[in-house]
């Protein structure tokens, strides 16, 4: 009982007030676990309003990013679904509870395997695979209806725009760590445009191997 009220904090003080109203995503997030997907050091932490840390040092999005990932990219059901960074795989069973076939690419074996453990543990039949590859060398084009990235990109990477099929949607942060980073909604209009629409202001670590600007002079 304890956990369902957190549960349902998380969802009226956290999710809510960060406008994810979409009933479907909320109903997501009561139905995938978080708490399965947490370190067990760190499970007391499940479903409060901060990063949580997962092994070599990676972080686990707050709820709230979850929240909006979901609501921005509007998955309906039968896409296909391309998620760079598998983190602790919660992100990748949301996206496959609501309708994605989630084809999830992960640097680091570990990581992976802690992922393959928690999914299997909490969402066996949902439809995933995880991939250990580096999502840096993507070669894919028009692929996917949708794409997220867990990690930040200091300089945008059009490999991953590329990645779209017509009428597919991309969800990126982009911004140095350094600076403000900006959360975008990239659309794919036709084979050669792309429309960029910036969502909210935040932060997140740099994906592994992503170029970074060069350092300044002085």
């Amino acid at each position: 009982m304890l956990t369902e009220f957190a549960r349902e904090q998380m969802i009226e003080q956290q999710l809510r007030a960060w406008d994810v109203l979409d009933e479907r995503v909320l109903e997501t997030l009561r139905a995938v676990p978080r708490e399965r997907f947490v370190p067990p050091a760190w499970r007391e932490l499940a479903f409060a309003d901060t990063e949580i840390a997962l092994p070599r040092g990676k972080r686990m999005l707050r709820p709230m990013i979850v929240g909006r990932i979901l609501q921005e990219l509007s998955l309906r059901g039968g896409e296909e679904v391309l998620e760079i960074g598998t983190g602790s795989g919660y992100l990748t069973a949301c996206l496959a509870r609501l309708g994605g076939h989630v084809h999830s690419l992960e640097l680091h074996p570990d990581i992976a395997d802690f992922a393959r453990s928690n999914l299997q543990g909490a969402a066996p039949t949902l439809p995933y695979e995880i991939v250990v590859a580096d999502g840096m060398h993507l070669a894919d084009e028009s692929r996917y209806d949708a794409v997220v990235l867990t990690a930040s990109l200091p300089i945008y990477q059009a490999r991953f725009e590329r990645a779209l099929r017509v009428g597919g949607r991309m969800f990126v942060v982009v911004g140095a760590a350094t600076s403000l980073q900006e959360a975008n909604l990239v659309a794919r209009e036709d084979d050669n445009e792309w429309q960029r629409q910036p969502l909210f202001e935040t932060s997140l670590e740099a994906l592994e191997h992503a170029p970074r600007p060069e350092g300044f002079l002085f």
